[in-house]
């Protein structure tokens, strides 16, 4: 029986319920690849889902990019809400990796901003695939790189219970030794305090504090309280404390690990000393020893995952552990749970991209010193490697590439095809018109205002894509300048910051969104009834037929859906998209009139899933900031009152050692003055 329950009102239409029958039965075969074929607006989430709950194992769905990554995690969350659905990418808004360019003997120090709620969300992700079975984790690409031992991770975690022997120093001492952190002021995730005869937590991977009381030399008494109200949630007798980073050991691992550390520093220092190269063996002679001191005495450091290798015991060229590992897998080792590759056009590439470009990078370092040659050790997975530890996978695309339908070929996989949009909706009307002018942006740039103009009139929104980053940019300015409301979109925007400015093109806040390649896989965006592609006639990568098809699909979920290519030229590509886009049109009208359809835009929910990433204390600021700004209306005046007001309350919670209302006060005052 399945562990997974659809909570859903929609049932399986047109070719939904062909798809999943024989996507199951493939799966039920033993078949290690399949790929959904399904145009864009046909459901290929749904299906998937009913997939997962009919054959109900736990399941891995990836991403390429972590605002598609987002949108997905929050639909399986709606269709599975009483199940573990959870949301894992890279924890940096921004990172800049260590590097060194001999060229110009530049070194350039890794430099990185963690997001400390995405770091919540892949502890959330890892406890709850080595406690639970009914688990789903949307991930991006960040799940092939290195995560630190699961065993080492399970083997750590406490459990916390009423009646348990231990001094509150004892404890507190656990507690430091798997990486959470002592603070006086407000709880983060992975920090505690200790309050009076109390030691108060919030674990890594929630948003809840425990507050756990030892009198006696033992735990008297467990409270679960409500982070910002203190509010007593529950009284549990136990709870389990995963540690606070992934990678963890225990002493005598470390112990082992610094020694394996310490002779492979003297093999590489005798290395570079017979190459002549005396500069690169005293920097790596100081770093590494300074490294080793900060694991032996704190049991961590900056870069820790560069000697991931003798922490986890593994032999040289080994795979890291990654959250692969942390999946169920058989008795005999092989992967017990279901992989799902959304936009596989892309994300397979991906996937397999990723090994070359970190190994060249990593050489230069371990060559001039700068690293062991150990590090070479901490990467990112191998296609080979990934392939072996997925087992049973299904990719989902409307343009299969190469790869998917080579090994998705019958007898040993299968192909789906999901042509049929339940809701009857029609690929868009295609138009080719030429780039006219000749100047900065052309007459194209013209005609998209025109053409934008008459759809935000009938309330709907429109998209342009450009080529570049810098255009995305120019041409938002642009736009506004002619009074459009417009926001530009592109990898360089934080990944919060992106799925917020999505949600807020749906929502009518702005009417027009610029961008490149972000806009077109997996975004479902049925409020876009106009796009327009510029440049379509440049060929290469973002006008390939692939990415023009995807780009076309992207107004397939609005019954109005049209979209202009402007190009001086008909190329290849384009004769090829628009050729594919007019066949679907061809099977889709001919279901409609034969089941007397007519097609009608799809009606989706505007969620947010930056709201559920969203810490109860700022959910709490955020209406506080409404309320007093709905009070004292927008009067400058009255808005620096109210600033200095909270202010003084700020310094009287803090001389009251009141740190919680002091923090949320904080936050208020940035709010306002914002």
């Amino acid at each position: 029986m399945s562990v997974f329950n659809l909570k859903t009102e929609y049932t399986p239409k047109g070719d939904q319920s062909v798809a999943i029958v024989s996507l199951v039965k493939g799966l039920n075969q033993g078949l290690r690849h399949q790929t959904l074929l399904g145009v864009t607006g046909s459901g290929k989430t749904f299906t998937a889902a009913n997939v997962i709950a009919q054959f109900g194992k736990p399941t891995l769905v990836i991403a390429h990019n972590k605002t598609l990554a987002a949108q997905l995690a929050q639909e399986y969350r709606d269709i599975f809400p009483d199940h573990a659905v959870h949301y894992f990418v890279s924890y940096y808004d921004y990172y800049q990796p260590e590097a060194y360019m001999p060229i110009t003997d530049t070194y350039i120090e890794k430099d990185a901003a963690i997001n400390e709620e995405i770091e919540r969300l892949r502890h959330a992700s890892t406890q709850a695939l080595l406690t639970r079975q009914d688990v789903i984790i949307v991930a991006s690409v960040s799940c092939i790189y290195g995560l630190g031992s699961p065993a080492e991770y399970q083997k750590e975690h406490l459990r916390v219970q009423v009646g348990e022997k231990i001094s509150r120093e004892g404890f507190m001492k656990q507690l430091i030794g798997r990486h959470f952190e002592r603070t006086n002021a407000d709880l983060t995730s992975g920090t505690f305090r200790a309050v009076g005869n109390s030691i108060e937590i919030m674990p890594a991977s929630a948003k809840d504090i425990y507050n756990i009381k030892i009198v006696g030399g033992e735990i008297a008494e467990i409270l679960e309280l409500d982070a910002v109200t203190r509010a007593v949630r529950s009284t549990p007798a136990d709870f389990y404390l995963f540690p606070a980073k992934h990678f963890i050991t225990n002493e005598d691992e470390r112990k082992r690990a610094i020694q394996s550390i310490s002779l492979e520093l003297e093999n590489q220092l005798k290395k570079l000393a017979k190459e002549g190269k005396n500069l690169e063996a005293e920097r790596l002679k100081r770093r590494t020893r300074y490294d080793m001191s900060m694991i032996a005495e704190v049991g961590y450091c900056n870069g820790i995952e560069n000697y991931s290798r003798h922490l986890s015991g593994r032999e040289a060229g080994l795979p890291p552990d990654t959250l692969l590992a942390y999946f169920p897998h058989k008795p005999d080792g092989t992967p017990d749970f279901l992989t799902i590759i959304d936009e596989s056009h892309v994300s397979v590439s991906q996937i397999g991209g990723m090994y070359a470009g970190d190994q060249s990078r990593k050489k230069t370092l371990v060559e001039y010193g700068f690293r062991l040659p150990s590090a070479l050790d901490n990467r990112p997975l191998k296609f080979a490697e990934f392939e072996e530890r997925v087992g049973q996978v299904i990719y989902t695309t409307a343009t299969p590439g190469s790869y998917e339908l080579e090994h998705s070929a019958p007898p040993a996989g299968k192909i789906v095809e999901q042509i049929i949009r339940p809701t009857g909706l029609v690929d868009p009307v295609l138009e080719v018109k030429p780039v006219i002018e000749k100047g900065k942006y052309g007459g194209q740039i013209k005609d998209f205002i025109e053409q934008a103009q008459k759809e935000i009139g009938r309330g709907y929104r429109a998209i342009a894509t450009t080529l570049t980053k810098k255009m995305a940019e120019d041409l938002s300015d642009y736009l506004k300048k002619e009074g459009i409301k417009a926001e530009y979109l592109h990898s360089e925007v934080k990944t919060l910051e992106r799925i917020q400015i999505l949600t807020n093109f749906r929502k009518g806040v702005f009417d027009v969104l610029v961008g490149v390649n972000l806009l077109r896989e997996g975004l479902d965006l049925p409020e876009v009834s106009f796009i327009g592609i510029l440049d379509a006639d440049k060929e290469g990568f973002l006008r390939s037929d692939t990415a023009l098809i995807q780009t076309i699909g992207r107004a397939a979920r609005n019954s109005d859906g049209r979209v202009t290519l402007y190009a001086d030229i008909v190329t290849g590509s384009m004769k090829r998209a628009m050729e594919e886009t007019e066949r679907r049109r061809v099977i889709q009208l001919s279901y409609n009139k034969k089941h007397n359809i007519t097609p009608t835009t799809i009606k989706k929910n505007i969620s947010d899933i930056t709201e559920s990433l969203m810490s109860e204390r700022d959910k709490t600021v955020k209406r506080l900031v409404a309320l007093d700004r709905s009070t004292v209306g927008t009067s400058a005046k009255a808005l620096k009152q109210l600033i200095k007001d909270k202010e003084r309350q700020m310094s009287e919670a803090v001389k009251t050692l009141d740190f919680e209302t002091a923090a949320i006060l904080r936050d208020e005052i940035k709010g306002l003055t914002k």
